[in-house]
């Protein structure tokens, strides 16, 4: 896959996308957005990959925010089409995949760029790293998702605050708010997260994917994330990933997935 504005590697069963727009301190544009679409859409049709990381290239920015001259002059309907598509084929889209998306947050995740990594299953950051939604200082608000899923995150007290005050805050605090599940350093964030993509890896694909659905479902309108558990949990027996993980453990040996 050749891209303008994002590059993928690959090894093995995982694949790491690198948003890569340094000297633009990788900020999210109409184009990025469509390619991130394709790259995630590409992977998740691929059977062989298993665990996808996202980060941002070069040392100050996972992604800073959003391209506002893209923007700057568009019309209240305009607006709207812009937050609707980007949610569709971007920030919700990676939310319900059923491959696991870590987010590796290295330097500044702004606006646009912490909507994108909370849209992703978790998040780790690097100890430089830092996060905020500062639309409200441009006068807009977030409009992928950031009123949604931070309050989901770190709590609607904070998630206010936050939003309010266009602030801030750095990988410690984020960690604190439940915002991240680790800290480490610039040089070994995807380090980092290559070892925890290790040990998700070991672990049924399918199972996984049936877990983010039922995780998912509570927080959707007119759906009971119980019932969905209870049904996701039911079509599992019916899998070959089941059939393998029992025998294995019945065995005491490692068991070898196959994925369906």
């Amino acid at each position: 896959m050749n891209f303008e504005n994002i590059l993928i590697k690959q090894k093995d069963k995982l694949a790491t996308i690198f948003i890569n727009r340094p000297k633009k301190l990788n900020a999210l544009n109409k184009k990025t957005i469509e390619e991130l679409h394709i790259a995630f859409e590409t992977l998740e049709d691929d059977s062989n990959i298993k665990v996808i990381i996202i980060t941002g290239n070069g040392e100050k920015a996972f992604v800073a925010g959003a391209d506002i001259s893209e923007f700057a002059n568009f019309s209240s309907n305009e607006g709207a089409s812009l937050a609707r598509r980007g949610q569709e084929i971007l920030f919700n889209y990676i939310e319900n995949l059923s491959t696991p998306v870590i987010a590796a947050v290295n330097g500044f995740a702004l606006g646009g760029g912490l909507e994108l990594a909370m849209a992703c299953h978790f998040r780790i950051a690097s100890n430089n790293a830092k996060m905020g939604l500062p639309e409200v200082s441009l006068g807009v608000i977030p409009g992928y998702g950031g009123t949604q899923r931070l309050p989901q995150l770190i709590g609607k007290g904070k998630a206010m605050e936050l939003i309010m005050t266009a602030s801030m805050i750095d990988a410690v605090e984020a960690k604190d708010y439940g915002l991240v599940n680790h800290i480490t350093s610039q040089d070994e964030l995807l380090s980092l997260a290559e070892k925890l993509a290790s040990k998700i890896m070991k672990n049924s694909s399918v199972a996984i994917g049936s877990a983010i659905k039922a995780i998912n479902d509570n927080f959707k309108d007119g759906i009971n994330g119980y019932e969905t558990e209870i049904e996701v949990f039911g079509a599992s027996f019916d899998t070959e990933d089941f059939k393998e993980g029992t025998t294995a453990f019945l065995e005491k040996r490692t068991p070898n997935f196959p994925g369906i």
